[in-house]
């Protein structure tokens, strides 16, 4: 597996849509610190489609040192979990993005570009069912701006 840097996403997508790379550079500096203050500031966020981040408090607890195998006290942290969602899953496993009844036919575009965006990460980065919420933020990022180019091509 290869390790896939902000600027060479920022770069593919530039490409891709046809926008100069420092439109493309804010856009995706923009969502990536939204999230952060989202995340920072203890709310959960959730992409249809994609998947749910949440900050989580991880509780004090005692570990052992392997080497010495003395007892050490390790203090509660925050973290990030992210859980995978239904199209992110079904590409995942190599199966058909099946629609569901739920889904509004006004959608379509996004789930189009989740899943054909999931099909380059899948491909590109060789990802498996379970990864970083990392990646997870860097692929939402290519999400969001693909869908933010939607938005301002339909208006």
């Amino acid at each position: 597996m290869r390790t896939v840097t902000k600027k060479e996403l920022i770069d593919r997508i530039a490409d891709r849509t046809g926008n100069k790379r420092v439109v493309v550079k804010r856009i995706v500096q923009s969502f990536l610190d939204e999230i952060i203050d989202e995340l920072g500031a203890g709310n959960r966020l959730e992409f249809r489609d994609f998947g749910v981040f949440e900050s989580k408090v991880r509780a004090a607890r005692i570990a052992q040192n392997p080497k010495t195998l003395e007892r050490v006290q390790v203090p509660e942290k925050r973290t990030v979990k992210f859980k995978i969602g239904r199209v992110m899953k079904q590409k995942l496993l190599g199966e058909e993005v099946v629609r569901t009844a739920d889904d509004d036919d006004d959608d379509s575009w996004a789930v189009f570009f989740v899943s054909e965006l999931s099909e380059i990460v899948i491909r590109d980065l060789h990802f498996q069912p379970i990864w970083s919420p990392f990646f997870a933020i860097l692929f939402v990022q290519c999400v969001l701006f693909c869908l933010t180019m939607h938005l301002s091509f339909s208006t």
